[in-house]
């Protein structure tokens, strides 16, 4: 799962430096020749079917990286066997593709390609594994620590700052380009040579990305000979390498790694001092060192490689880059959980003080309240001593007004038997008006039933006056219907006695042109009798002539004389 993980790493950035206008989304055929070259590195075998099926020519267009990844997880990183192809080959081919359109430098740049290419395997390997991919500023002072470490010099942490201050840096972190064009400012390696640089880039990147803890030259006793024999050495977390020198071209062997292994301090013998040994389960690796502080750094790697593999782990690196990334989690949390109580304190102190203010306006209004009933309490007790003298005042005036109130009453029933004796005189007027009243709603409902007959005989005149009118519309209508019928009659008359006299007059001349045809025809009956009869003559005379002449016999005529010939009409 790490492996697939670096390997989509660098494959973003070749898939990202194919699209070419940023939208997202690359053409078929760029895909189709990036999946073959990623097969190639990969040592994986050709599909050209899959790549013929999944890329061919289509109007669907260009293709993005969700819609690339299902063929390249189905086709080729599901394939990928570890081990069995060289990473640094697929870095190569992907920083070739991203770096032509990405990086770009000048007489000022202080990186060779090379060192480039490393520092970007290096920002690849220690990124965060979101996309797009930006290393966070621990990180970047991390990387820039271990470069300065191997150079032998301080970090410039004033210039480092200065990057790191950066909003667009604060807010999302380093790019791989941000990152490569600080380095390239050299304001980082002022006063130091490209040699150097270039020599800590590559043991730093032999270091992280390749996985080598340590190397170095060490004395080693031949299992055979049992002769010493200096040896260029190379630790990884799976196995201790043995070079003829640091070229690593000639290699002269391997001691695998695992949790049966462990390493000893050996006291100093054969003329060899600072030893140390490697047990396996079946041989013992003698080596000398060069000073015990070497002696010490190899014996501790070797340790950390041999627990590593006990621990299952692969990558001293990942695993620090692991543990690097919980600190930085922890300390977020820790943060944030300090954030929450701080908000949670400042949000307490305000409801505090909120309750303090609160408070101090409960009291005052309690002040106030206590202000007003004491205030009430005074004007009731005036109100109320005012109500007692006037009560006094209004009991004499209503004993006063009892005692005239008493003399008005004896007034009052005189007038009032009084006004007894005209209640009944005004009743009895009454009764004899409502006799009254009754006769003269009597005559007029009599009155009101002869106004409504009245009314309904108008009414039935009216409409009897309405219908004689139309009446009378509809005989003038027809009067005038009428007048037309016989004058449109009389003209249809003239017009037909006019036709009549035409066709007697075309009658007249039909009668005189069939007068002159019978005319015609008995002319030429006769012509025809005529022409009979001339025929019959000549036939006569034709058959007279048919008859044979014998000698001596004269003929009637000396010359023949040929008429037309007539026929029959049919």
């Amino acid at each position: 799962m790490e492996l697939r993980s670096e390997l989509l790493k660098s494959i973003w950035y070749a898939f990202t430096a194919l699209d070419l206008e940023k939208s997202g989304k690359v053409s078929k055929s760029q895909l189709k020749v990036l999946s073959h070259n990623l097969c190639t590195v990969l040592n994986i075998p050709h599909n050209p079917v899959a790549l013929d099926e999944d890329f061919r020519d289509d109007d669907d267009g260009p293709v993005s990286n969700q819609g690339y990844m299902p063929y390249l997880n189905k086709f080729i990183l599901d394939k990928v066997v570890e081990g069995s192809f060289l990473k640094e080959n697929v870095d190569n081919l992907c920083w070739t593709l991203t770096a032509k359109k990405n990086y770009r430098t000048d007489s000022r740049s202080v990186l060779p390609r090379d060192d480039a290419f490393r520092l970007w395997c290096l920002f690849n390997f220690l990124s965060e594994d979101k996309y797009p991919l930006v290393m966070v500023p621990d990180e970047v002072e991390y990387l820039l620590k271990k470069i300065c470490m191997a150079m032998n010099v301080e970090l410039n942490c004033v210039e480092l700052e200065d990057f790191l201050s950066q909003d667009s840096v604060q807010q999302k972190g380093f790019t791989v380009w941000a990152f490569l064009d600080m380095m390239n400012s050299g304001k980082l390696t002022r006063g130091i040579d490209r040699e150097t640089v270039t020599m800590a880039v590559e043991q730093v990147y032999r270091e992280i990305v390749g996985d080598v803890l340590k190397e170095g030259y060490l004395w080693k006793k031949s299992q055979l000979r049992r002769n010493w024999k200096e040896r260029w050495f190379t630790l990884k977390p799976n196995s201790l390498s043995y070079f003829t020198n640091e070229d690593q071209k000639d290699h002269k062997g391997s001691i695998a790694l695992d949790m049966n292994c462990c390493v000893e301090v050996l006291p100093d013998k054969d003329g060899k001092r600072c030893m140390l040994c490697l047990k396996t389960l079946s041989k013992t690796y003698e080596m000398s060192a060069s000073d015990t502080k070497q002696r010490q750094e190899w014996s501790s790697a070797i340790q950390t490689a041999i627990r590593l593999q006990t621990e299952g782990k692969t990558s001293l690196h990942k695993d620090l880059k692991m543990k690097r990334r919980e600190q930085r989690e922890q300390r977020e949390r820790r943060r944030q959980a300090k954030e929450q109580e701080l908000q949670r304190l400042q949000a307490l102190q305000e409801e505090k003080a909120r309750k303090l203010a609160e408070l101090e306006l409960l009291k005052e209004a309690q002040r106030q309240a206590q202000a007003l009933l004491e205030q009430d309490e005074l004007r009731r007790r005036q109100q109320h001593e005012q109500l007692r003298r006037t009560l006094e005042v209004q009991l004499q005036e209503a004993e006063e007004a009892r005692a005239s109130m008493q003399a008005e009453m004896a007034l009052k029933e005189a007038e009032a038997e009084k006004q007894r004796k005209r209640i009944r005189e005004l009743e009895d007027m009454q009764q004899q008006l409502e006799e009254a009243l009754h006769q003269e709603i009597k005559a007029r409902q009599d009155e009101e039933a002869f106004r409504y007959t009245q009314a309904r005989l108008l009414a039935e005149e009216e409409e009897k006056m309405k219908a004689l009118m139309a009446l009378q519309e509809e005989q003038e209508e027809y009067i005038l219907k009428t007048q037309r019928e016989k004058q449109e009659l009389k003209q249809e008359m003239e017009s037909k006695s006019r036709a009549l006299e035409e066709a007697q007059r075309q009658v007249e001349e039909v009668r005189a042109n069939r007068h002159r045809v019978d005319q015609d025809v008995m002319a030429a009956q006769k012509k025809l009798r005529q022409a009979s009869t001339n025929v019959k003559h000549w036939n006569v005379q034709m058959n007279r002539l048919m008859q044979p002449v014998g000698p001596g016999d004269s003929c009637g005529f000396s010359k023949l004389t040929f008429l037309p010939y007539l026929s029959e009409p049919t």
